[in-house]
């Protein structure tokens, strides 16, 4: 199963066929499908923005959404000065599927999006690759300090993304190879130290 798979499996986008998905100690399945993924926000790859401004994209997380709250999300996602930058601001029109944006000013703004629904589970699928090491540290470090409260569950390739979490699963084949710290990671999964070892040589 791959890891977009299987983190799909949290708001029911796909159903698990054997086991079981627990949210709070509550099967996913035993929730209303609405309640169920009022409490999960997720961001994917490739994010998907439309032919409105950015502050009504970001607003379709939370169509109550303040001009604060939106600013202040998107300032913990590193939006929040390029989009200041735009002609009009907030109020600024995106082209047809984001297309007059880069791929990391999109990428951010769907995180500002998931991150102004404030829900109780915030999923990032792959969806910091194309920002570079320094923006997406400043926002793994805003979402620590500002989003503590909230269950972080981020999917990504560079271990860089992922080496403060709690715990870190690496997926080989499908299956759960192991589960554990960054630092223990590194002393005992032969496949983390791999990958770890592939990615400093490319940093160097």
């Amino acid at each position: 199963m791959r890891q977009s798979s299987l983190i799909h499996l949290i708001p029911r986008f796909y159903e698990a066929e054997s086991g079981c998905v627990l949210v709070d100690g509550l099967d996913v399945r035993e929730y209303k499908l609405h309640d169920l993924r009022n409490k999960i926000a997720i961001v994917l790859q490739k994010s998907e923005l439309f032919t409105a401004t950015i502050r009504e994209n970001i607003r379709i997380g939370n169509p109550d959404a303040t001009d604060a709250e939106i600013e202040s999300a998107a300032a913990a996602a590193q939006a929040d000065a390029f989009i200041k930058q735009q002609p009009d601001g907030y109020d600024t029109p995106v082209a047809e599927s984001g297309m007059s944006l880069s791929g990391g000013q999109r990428q951010r703004i769907a995180i500002t999006r998931a991150l102004v629904k404030q829900a109780e589970i915030l999923i990032l699928d792959d969806s910091t690759s194309a920002l570079d090491f320094r923006t997406e540290a400043a926002l793994q470090t805003a979402l620590r300090e500002q989003y503590s409260d909230v269950t972080k569950i981020i999917i990504a390739q560079r271990i860089s993304s992922v080496q403060n979490a709690d715990r870190i699963a690496v997926i080989d084949n499908g299956s759960i190879a192991a589960c554990d710290t960054h630092s223990n990671l590194l002393k005992s999964c032969k496949i983390y130290q791999d990958i770890y070892a592939s990615q400093v040589r490319k940093e160097v």
